[in-house]
C-alpha cells in the first residue's frame, strides 16, 4: 500500500488524469453518497463536485488528502482525508474525516491497511490516538472502524451538515 499526499499549487487544478480516478472512486461508492448527503445525487457524482469537494477538505488548516494506491498496480484504491487537529482546541487527537475505498476492490484488506498506515503516520509524529466520527445510520462503517480497534467515546453532530455521528478513538501507541 502507498499513501501519496494530494498536493495541488495554489491557483492549480487537480490534473485531469487524477480528477477522474478520484471521480470513479467517489462514484462508486453510491450507497455512502446517498447515506451521507455530501453530493446531491449519488448517481451522478461529476468531476467538477469531487474537485469541489477535495478543495474545501484541503482548505482546512493542517488538513491532508491522501491517495491510497496498490502496490503492483499502483491503481488508486482508496482516498483518506486527515486532519492533523480537530477545529475544537479541547480536542488533542488527529482525526481521520474520511476513508473511502474504490468498491470494486472492497473487501480485500485495503481499507484496514489504509487505516493502518494512517495510524502509522500520526504515530511517527508522536501522536499517541486518532479520532473519528462515523454517521449514526453508517452500520457498515461503524462495524469496520470498531472491528480495527475504535471504541466510541462520545455522540455528537457533526460540524459541517449537523448529522448525528459516533465519535470513536484508537490508541495508536500499543
Amino acid at each position: 500500500m502507498i499513501l501519496q499526499p494530494l498536493t495541488v499549487a495554489p491557483g492549480h487544478d487537480i490534473p485531469a488524469p487524477l480528477l477522474t480516478e478520484l471521480t470513479a472512486l467517489y462514484a462508486s461508492n453510491r450507497a455512502f453518497h446517498a447515506l451521507s448527503g455530501d453530493f446531491p445525487d449519488p448517481d451522478d457524482v461529476t468531476p467538477q463536485q469531487v474537485a469541489v469537494a477535495l478543495a474545501g477538505e484541503l482548505a482546512h488548516p493542517g488538513a491532508e488528502v491522501l491517495l491510497a494506491r496498490s502496490m503492483g498496480m499502483r491503481r488508486l484504491v482508496g482516498v483518506v482525508i486527515t486532519l492533523s487537529r480537530h477545529p475544537d482546541p479541547a480536542d488533542p487527537d488527529p482525526w481521520i474525516g474520511l476513508l473511502m475505498v474504490d468498491t470494486a476492490v472492497q473487501r480485500q484488506g485495503y481499507g484496514r491497511r489504509i487505516a493502518e498506515a494512517v495510524e502509522d503516520r500520526f504515530r511517527a509524529q508522536g501522536r499517541s490516538a486518532v479520532r473519528l466520527a462515523v454517521l449514526d445510520d453508517n452500520t457498515q462503517g461503524l462495524a469496520f472502524w470498531t472491528a480495527l480497534g475504535y471504541e466510541a467515546i462520545g455522540h455528537r453532530t457533526d460540524r459541517q451538515l449537523g448529522r448525528p455521528c459516533s465519535v470513536l478513538r484508537k490508541t495508536t501507541i500499543m
